[in-house]
């Protein structure tokens, strides 16, 4: 079995909620068929959404910190690297940058993912953070692939959401902010659609029923055990 690390704490429950996806994909029958887990946790990563939305705030970079955490697991004896946050991926080269250790790309294993249950002109919907949509970064992956992108058009609605889960977890003020969103998304014809913030999954009922959703969380956990377990006998 391969230890992963995880580079953890964007937000805090967000990486407890990536370690019980991974429990979910193990089919343990003990304590000892479980994947190895070496987490830094570390909420003092600066803000990304600061820093790629208002620069001129004199928000810090990230991405050396990230980087930091990256070199730390490695040292430890990680094998792999994880990071159960999908902005954060705006930084992934601060990270390869200090270590040569695989890295799973959640943002581009999850367009994967939607290439493979959609086609051609088919409108995907994706609920993240406003950082990823200012950087087109999900559109990166998506490029030539011909399917149409679209955003919930209240970048401010998406900020309150994150905040509110940050702060005071599952509300229904929260619940309202992301269904709107999900619901907008499938009015204008996004039947498939991506929850790409780790926080969104918390909130039980918070997406429109009638569309299609690809968890990014778990799409990360279901690659890592792989990964992990591919070690380990049958």
């Amino acid at each position: 079995m391969k230890k992963i690390g995880v580079l953890g704490g964007m937000g805090p429950e967000a990486t407890i909620l990536f370690q019980q996806r991974l429990l979910n994909a193990v089919r343990a029958q003990d304590d000892q068929d479980h994947i190895l887990l070496l987490i830094d946790m570390n909420p003092q990563v600066p803000s990304r959404l600061a820093y790629v939305l208002d620069q001129t705030i004199g928000a810090r970079d990230p991405g050396p910190v990230l980087g930091d955490m990256a070199q730390r697991l490695d040292k430890w004896g990680a094998e792999a690297l994880a990071m159960p946050c999908n902005t954060a991926h705006l930084f992934a080269e601060a990270i390869q940058r200090k270590t040569a250790l695989p890295f799973f790309n959640m943002v581009k294993l999850s367009v994967q993912t939607a290439l493979a249950k959609s086609k051609s002109g088919d409108v995907i919907g994706i609920l993240a953070s406003p950082a990823l949509r200012k950087t087109q970064f999900f559109e990166r992956y998506f490029q030539a692939s011909e399917r149409i992108i679209i955003w919930p058009e209240d970048d401010v609605k998406m900020v309150q959401a994150i905040r509110k889960i940050k702060t005071s977890g599952e509300t229904a003020e929260a619940r309202s902010l992301l269904l709107e969103a999900s619901t907008e998304l499938t009015r204008r014809g996004a039947n498939l659609q991506l929850v790409a913030c780790p926080e969104f999954p918390m909130i039980q009922t918070s997406h429109d029923p009638s569309a299609a959703m690809i968890d990014t969380l778990d799409v990360l956990a279901e690659a890592v055990a792989q990964f992990a377990l591919e070690a380990r006998g049958p």
